[in-house]
Parts: structure tokens; C-alpha cells; sequence
């Protein structure tokens, strides 16, 4: 394991970091990545943690990744208490163009590459992939040069489209999204209905088109935070352009996967999905 790599450092902030777990080298096999970004509404956050509910996991989430035979590579990102967006996409940006310009020397598979994130990382997974190849986005944070391959997003209840939150949010609702100090305006720099061109950018439903990846999105019914609408909403999107995205609604279950008994039903199907669409470990890739 590679800790605290620095993949980038922006002029004025904190070095931006990301681990490395990776299998046992062969020289002759690359691996296959997941791009692991983690939630804590664009405000809070640590790279090493995968969520809530899997911290009583004897193997946690990362070293079964890794013993499944891929690479991960967990992310800082600037937060919104330290820079507004699009800067957190910036940051993404830099990093899968580190993974690029490192793949040869790490062993890594830089055409096969999949985005896992949950909540803000969820979002951040999808605008990564939705935004590939679109130099306006990539920002001058790190190392120059072509990115990877993203070959499917794992969002696990991220949000999808900012300016739609509040009127889809259920009538317990942890908080107000158009609220003047709600995450959301925090991430803008103002609230999302005084700001809706920088919403609509900051939204993954905006920038969907054919050319996006497979998606799996899986949400909580029960979600007090995201509403489950956001994904519904960007799986209509993704679908209404011929792309192929699967939607899970866990029937119950809330933000961070509370209240669901077990979420193992929800990582085994998010780490198929993954071998999957990068072609490993001998299954199929998804019709």
C-alpha cells in the first residue's frame, strides 16, 4: 500500500493525497482500478473510510477490493469549507490523470477503471465520468496530460441534479437543499436558487450524453438526506440516451446505508458490477 501520495497541489491550499492498495505486482498483468471518493456532503470527509456501515467489517471494503484483484486508489478533494466548485471536480480530474501518467511504474490498468463513490463522492463519481473528455473541466490542478479510461460508475446515493432536491425531498428531511446554508450552498458558494447556471454545472443530469460509461446507482427509499429522486432521475437520463445504467432502490434504507441489516448485498453487487464492466475475473460484461 502506497499511503498519502501526493497527486496534486493546488496554489494557496493543502497537498491533495490519495492511497494506493494494489494486489501483489505481476509484471505481465496491469490491474484493473477502482477510483474509490468518499461522501461527508462536499464539507467533511476521509480518504481511508468507506462508510459507516461497513466499519465492523473484519476485511473492510478496500482490502476486499484488492483481494477481488484490483487496485484502489482513495482520494482527498478539496472540500467546500476550502474552495467552491468546480474546483472538487478539478481535483478528480488531477487524479485520474496521475493514475495515468503512473500506470507503467504502479502496474495498473489506466483502460479499465471504474468510479465508486458514495453520497458527495457519489456525485463527484458521476461528474467525473459524465464530464470525460471535456477539456473545460479538467482544471490546472496537477500533472498535465490524458486521463484514464472510465469504464462504469458505482454512485451510491449521490446526488444528481441540485435544483431538484429540495421539491423531491421527503417531508422528514435531515435538511433544506435551497437553504441558505445547506451543503449544497456551500459547494456553490451561494444557495442553489440564487445560482442556477453554477447549479445546473454542478448537476451530473447536465452533462449526460451517449457517450457516458455504465452506471450502477444504488439508493435508500428512505433517505432523509439525498432523496432517492436523484437517482431515479439521473437513471431516466442516462436511459432516455441509449446508455446502460441498472438502479437499485434498497426498499428502507437511509443515508449511509442505515437501517439496512447488512450491506453486503449492496457491495457484492456494486464489486460484480465492477469486474464486470472492466472484463476481469472472467464474467461477462453487462448487456
Amino acid at each position: 500500500m502506497l499511503r498519502g501520495v501526493e497527486y496534486g497541489s493546488p496554489a494557496g491550499f493543502r497537498p491533495l493525497l490519495l492511497d494506493l492498495y494494489r494486489p501483489a505486482r505481476d509484471p505481465e498483468r496491469p490491474v484493473p482500478v477502482v477510483v474509490f471518493v468518499h461522501g461527508g456532503g462536499w464539507r467533511t470527509g476521509r480518504r481511508d473510510r468507506f462508510g459507516p456501515a461497513f466499519a465492523g467489517w473484519p476485511v473492510g471494503p478496500f482490502d476486499r477490493l484488492v483481494r477481488a484483484g484490483f487496485a484502489v486508489a482513495s482520494l482527498d478533494y478539496r472540500l467546500s469549507g476550502e474552495a467552491v466548485f468546480p474546483a472538487q471536480l478539478h481535483d478528480g480530474k488531477a487524479a485520474l490523470r496521475w493514475l495515468r501518467a503512473h500506470a507503467d511504474t504502479l502496474g495498473l490498468d489506466a483502460g479499465r477503471v471504474v468510479l465508486w463513490g458514495e453520497s458527495a463522492g457519489g456525485h463527484l463519481a458521476a461528474l467525473l465520468a459524465l464530464t470525460d473528455a471535456r477539456p473545460e473541466w479538467e482544471g490546472d490542478v496537477g500533472e498535465p496530460g490524458p486521463g484514464v479510461r472510465v469504464a462504469g460508475v458505482v454512485d451510491w446515493y449521490g446526488p444528481a441534479d441540485l435544483r431538484t432536491m429540495q421539491r423531491q425531498s421527503r417531508p422528514d428531511a435531515v435538511s433544506a437543499p435551497d437553504a441558505v446554508d445547506s451543503r449544497e450552498a456551500l459547494l456553490l458558494g451561494a444557495p442553489v436558487p440564487a445560482a442556477p447556471e453554477r447549479a445546473a454545472a454542478a448537476s451530473p443530469v447536465s452533462h449526460v450524453s451517449a457517450a457516458a460509461p455504465p452506471f450502477l446507482l444504488a439508493h435508500g427509499t428512505a433517505d432523509r438526506f439525498v432523496p432517492s429522486g436523484q437517482s431515479e432521475q439521473l437513471a431516466a437520463a442516462l436511459r432516455a440516451h441509449g446508455c446502460r445504467v441498472s438502479l437499485r432502490l434498497v426498499d428502507g434504507a437511509d443515508h449511509l446505508w442505515a437501517g439496512l441489516p447488512d450491506p453486503e448485498t449492496v457491495f457484492a453487487e456494486a464489486l460484480e458490477f465492477a469486474a464486470q464492466v472492466c472484463g476481469h475475473l472472467g464474467l461477462p460484461a453487462p448487456a
